[in-house]
């Protein structure tokens, strides 16, 4: 009954979203019911109420307007604890392979691709409820420091280097690009 209670707080308590449109008789309340979000907006919207919920949950208290990047460090550090991403400590006989032939006692982790998603929908929310992006936290150096750390050593100590894709270039494009020449 209480994990509920706690899911609610941190999702934004969807019970107040609804407008009570089930007590109401006839379909005219539907006509006022707000769209629905998408499965991103969603999750960018719980984002945005667990992060808030997390700096009133700090003591003292910490105002929105008074966060930092060491605020947004402390949340993801924080969030590793709810992590499902084994990754192995560099004493670990199974640091550095890819598929571990048993289990070992490291820490489960937030993966880098969860938390590089994270700050992406907590950054927008920012600049969407008000923040300028001059002053946007999770768009500071120190963050993408992080994030770059969390992802090589998590590719490392899985044994995978992390390679940045490439990007295709346009075969029309090109083309077209050449098209501006005048012909000799």
């Amino acid at each position: 009954m209480s994990s509920s209670k706690g899911k609610d707080v941190a999702e934004g308590s969807r019970s107040s979203a609804g407008g009570g449109s089930s007590t109401g008789s006839g379909g005219g309340d539907q006509q006022h019911q707000p769209p629905q979000l998408s499965r991103y907006e969603s999750q960018k919207r719980r984002d945005w109420n667990t992060f808030g919920q997390y700096l009133r949950n700090q003591r003292p208290p910490v105002a929105l307007s008074q966060c930092n990047s060491n605020h947004v460090l402390e949340f993801l550090q924080y969030l590793d604890q709810f992590g499902k991403t084994k990754v192995h400590l560099q004493g670990c006989v199974f640091f550095g392979q890819p598929e571990p032939p048993g289990p070992c006692i490291c820490p489960l982790r937030q993966a880098w691709g969860s938390l590089d998603a994270l700050i992406g929908r907590l950054r927008a929310a920012y600049e969407e409820n008000g923040g300028l992006p001059e002053t946007n936290p999770f768009a500071s150096g120190a963050i993408r420091v992080y994030l770059r750390d969390v992802r090589d050593s998590q590719a490392k100590a899985r044994g995978i280097p992390y390679k940045k894709k490439k990007k295709k270039r346009n075969p029309m494009k090109a083309s077209d690009d050449n098209s501006n020449f005048p012909m000799q």
